[in-house]
Order: C-alpha cells, then structure tokens, then sequence
C-alpha cells in the first residue's frame, strides 16, 4: 500500500502538494507509486500526525476527491484514508475500492456505508484521538488488548453487514502507543494474524524509528528511517502480514518480497 498524503502537515509528507498544481502533481504521484508496484495507493486528505487537528468534511473532500477519480481512471487501485463517512462516498463514487478508518467504522454511517457498497474495510486500533493519543499511552497487554479490540470491531463491521471476507485488521502502530507498545505489537503480528483476518502493518518513517535509531546514536528526520522501515515489512511479513503501508515503495517492496520468498522456501 503506497502512502498519498494530500494535507499540509502529514508528518513525513505533508506539503508535498499545496501549490497551486496540487491536484496534477498528487496524480503524478499516485501514479509513480502505482508504475514502482504498489498494489494499492491510499490516499488520505486529513493529517492524523499525533497532534494533529482534523479538518471538515468540505475541506478533505476539495482535497481528495479529483485525485481518487483520476488515479482509479487510469486503472489504479485506490484506497481512501478516512474515517468520515461523506469523504468515503463520494470517494467510492469516484473509484476508490477500499476505505481505510482508523477508527474502525466507529461512526454507524460509516459502517453502513460500506456494509451498503462493499468496498474492502481496514479497521484500525487506536488509544485516543490524533490529537491526544500520544499524551499518555497506557495497556496492561497491548498485544491482547489490541487483538480483542479489533475481534471486536470485526464483529461489528460483520453484523452492520460488511462481508467478512472484505475486512483487514491493522494494530495501528504509533497510534496510542510508546515505543515499547509498537514493539510489541510488531512481535506479536502472528498473534494478530491468527484471528484469520488479513493484518495491515503501516510502520514507515514513523516516531518509534527514531527513536530507536537516537538510543544507538544514529538518529534520523522522517524522511531518512526508510532502511529502518524495510526492517520492520521484513518481520511484518515473515510473521504473516498480508499487507504493508509505506512511502518508499521501491525499498519495501524489495523487503517485502525477499522475506516472502524465504517463508515460502520452507513450504518446498
């Protein structure tokens, strides 16, 4: 899933396009994504940066909605990075094919909504709010209480009438979480896996990399953890991630499919 961040302050990306050719150069974009083998390009109109501040329904819509309709006419498969249920029609009404919540269809407009079009449904865990779920993260097993979480948004999603079979599970990393949290998580995404639904691990760039990469003295801005991310789709996938989100798509791609091959070696 390769990451289309159309807001001016995505923490990564955020301003890439706010010119005045936004639109064309968002396009663009999607497209190189698409052409370096992303098999899904999500795109997402409203920061969820930890901090961040949401943004109106008219406001996210003027900012994805063109770029969704021409991705998906030039035969791209789109997600659309939402959790309001006006922005996800109107984005599947110009071709998007997957909705992607954070909030895992907590609104029950959402959830019907895709229940009604059948779109492809990624719930997401997180503790909080954008701009409050980094103040202070707490779980007495965030592995358990996580995976439970999710079960039970799953079974949710199925009873307001989503097709079992269109759900992905995503543990939400960075979402509420310290980096002791996103650890564990990512040692425990065969746990997450075992529920039987596809597990979405969006790991790239993001806080916890740094982090780590500070505490061995090799501290990096943003848009230099991409070797850091490529480590973590390796494991993802080796533990049985179905998918993973990332900008650098050329790099985790590479990860991704090497390590996929050395799973698969052992079924031969």
């Amino acid at each position: 899933m390769g990451v289309l961040n159309l807001t001016p302050d995505s923490f990564s990306d955020g301003g890439c396009f706010d010119a005045t050719d936004a639109a064309d150069a968002a396009v663009a974009a999607g497209l190189e994504l698409w052409r370096q083998g992303a098999d899904l390009v999500d795109v997402g109109g409203e920061s969820t940066r930890p901090g961040s501040v949401g943004v109106s329904v008219a406001e996210e819509t003027d900012r994805v909605i063109s770029v969704v309709a021409a991705l998906a006419a030039a035969g791209v498969l789109v997600s659309v990075d939402t959790s309001k249920p006006e922005v996800a029609a109107a984005a599947l009404d110009a071709g998007a094919e997957v909705v992607n919540d954070i909030t895992a269809l907590a609104d029950p407009d959402m959830a019907a909504l895709c229940a009604a079009r059948g779109p492809g449904v990624v719930l997401m865990h997180m503790q909080g709010t954008p701009e409050t779920m980094q103040l202070d993260p707490r779980y007495h097993d965030v592995v358990a209480e996580v995976a439970r979480y999710l079960i039970d948004r799953a079974a949710a999603a199925v009873a307001a009438g989503v097709d079992p079979a269109r759900i992905c599970l995503d543990p939400g990393i960075g979402f509420g979480k310290r980096l002791d949290h996103n650890l564990d998580l990512l040692s425990g995404v065969a746990t997450l896996a075992a529920t039987g639904y596809p597990v979405l691990i969006g790991t790239s760039r993001k806080g916890f990399l740094g982090e780590i990469l500070a505490t061995a003295g090799h501290g990096a801005p943003a848009d230099r953890r991409d070797p850091a991310t490529h480590a973590t789709t390796a494991l993802a996938v080796v533990a049985g991630a179905a998918v993973v989100r990332a900008h650098d798509v050329v790099g985790t791609l590479q990860a991704a499919r090497t390590a996929d091959a050395i799973v698969r070696s052992h079924g031969r």
